[in-house]
């Protein structure tokens, strides 16, 4: 690692989160992953998902190997100032409407779910009601 590095907010390194230029945030280091995003064994949608966050824990859950580790350094561009790194970052997902591949509408879906058991229930009880006046 070379010689005075600067020292980064985290709102600077959050703001470089995609192909283009691409930070991450590893053990209060900054690294400018941008040149490797097309070398990554588990290709670039894993680095980009850790931009604009503490990666930390994702790079170290994965179990990287000890030459990853080393070639971190080709990569360090500076340090974090911690201070300004949240606290606490919420993860909000995207809403996501409810599947309805045929679009059928979801009145129809319900009746269904009640109609559909009952039907079976009904059929069971008529082979048993069959069955046993066929013995008789």
């Amino acid at each position: 690692m070379g010689g005075d590095k600067k020292v980064y907010t985290f709102a600077e390194c959050s703001e470089f989160n995609n192909r283009d230029k691409c930070w991450l945030v590893i053990r209060g280091k900054v690294y400018d992953v941008t040149k490797f995003l097309d070398d990554h064994p588990g290709g670039d949608d894993v680095i980009l998902s850790s931009t604009g966050k503490d990666a930390t824990n994702d790079f170290e859950d994965v179990g990287h190997s000890t030459s990853a580790y080393s070639m971190m350094d080709d990569f360090y561009i500076g340090d974090i100032d911690t201070t300004t790194i949240p606290s606490k970052v919420t993860y909000t997902p995207p809403k996501q409407p409810h599947y309805n591949q045929d679009k059928t509408p979801e009145f129809i879906i319900k009746i269904l779910q009640v109609l559909v058991p009952l039907l079976i229930l009904g059929v069971a009880v008529g082979i048993r009601f069959y069955t046993k006046s066929a013995q008789a």
